[in-house]
């Protein structure tokens, strides 16, 4: 009987890293020897040898143990380790995806390209009075988009009045519905305008997540533009029973500016009829390219 022929110094770690990848599968499904020996046809004698770095198998077996354990024959040959079940999973659906969502799951995961997690999504930020509704509800028309108030979605959300949820919730919780509107937005929609209340600049957190997601527009006008516009809509707060509005409104416009100045574009309204207004807005969309499926195809 001749002796079986030794297994070339070069082929060693191969074989280590087979014996090793078989045990560590085998050992996290939770499977005997004998229950992976009959699945995969292969006899436990030969099974231990494999696993103690002495079987020599050959591909065809390989491929049946490989089957048995969910694994992929490169998994267990590899020089880099198998991947997690879950990330396994994945990669095998995108495998399987058509190239267009291929493209589209690159775009996303690219870090080099921000503006792909960013969508068709266009968010307008500014203070109260400078025209985010006006000029978002226009030119999303126009441009045959999704317009929404995110103050609506809350409403929506907390079933009251805005108002009512200021009384009961308070600003903080406010805040919190804020950020979980804007969370269900990026869910909800691809391609929108969206306009947001003027503090949220100011809830770091969520105005990152804005600025992440959406491609934003500082929407803004003068101080005296910015009270006329809010009593002209019926809403006096910031004028009854306070002398020094003007000045409280004045000194928002002082702290906020450089947040909004984080914005990708700006347009400002001030003394401009609205139609010149939308008109320079469609202009910065279209220069900044934010309705362009960078990646996304």
């Amino acid at each position: 009987m001749t002796s079986p022929r030794p297994i070339p110094s070069d082929s060693i770690p191969l074989i280590e890293r087979l014996a090793s990848r078989v045990r560590a599968a085998r050992t996290a499904q939770g499977l005997p020897r004998r229950a992976l020996s009959e699945m995969s046809g292969v006899s436990p004698r030969y099974l231990a040898q494999i696993e103690a770095g002495e079987g020599n198998i050959s591909v065809i077996l390989l491929d049946r143990v490989a089957s048995a354990l969910n694994l992929r024959v490169e998994d267990l040959l590899s020089e880099r380790p198998p991947l997690p079940g879950d990330v396994s999973r994945v990669a095998q659906l995108y495998q399987a995806a058509p190239a267009a969502l291929q493209g589209r799951v690159r775009a996303l995961l690219a870090p080099e390209n921000p503006g792909a997690l960013r969508a068709q999504r266009i968010c307008l930020v500014g203070l109260r009075g400078a025209g985010k509704s006006t000029l978002g509800r226009i030119a999303a028309e126009k441009l045959r988009m999704p317009f929404v108030e995110l103050n609506d979605e809350i409403e929506a959300e907390a079933g009251m009045p805005l108002a009512e949820v200021m009384a009961l919730y308070g600003q903080e919780g406010y805040r919190g519905f804020e950020a979980q509107a804007i969370a269900r937005v990026v869910e909800r929609h691809d391609k929108l305008i969206l306009a947001v209340a003027g503090g949220i600049v100011e809830e770091p957190v969520t105005y990152a997540q804005v600025l992440e997601r959406f491609h934003t527009v500082w929407i803004s006008t003068s101080p005296a533009e910015h009270m006329a516009r809010v009593r002209a809509q019926g809403d006096l707060r910031p004028m009854a029973g306070n002398p020094e509005a003007m000045d409280q409104l004045k000194a928002f416009l002082t702290t906020r500016t450089p947040l909004y100045e984080k914005a990708h574009a700006q347009v400002n309204t001030s003394s401009k009829p609205v139609q010149t207004s939308v008109n320079e807005l469609l202009a910065a969309i279209a220069k900044n390219r934010f309705l362009e499926s960078i990646g996304l195809t």
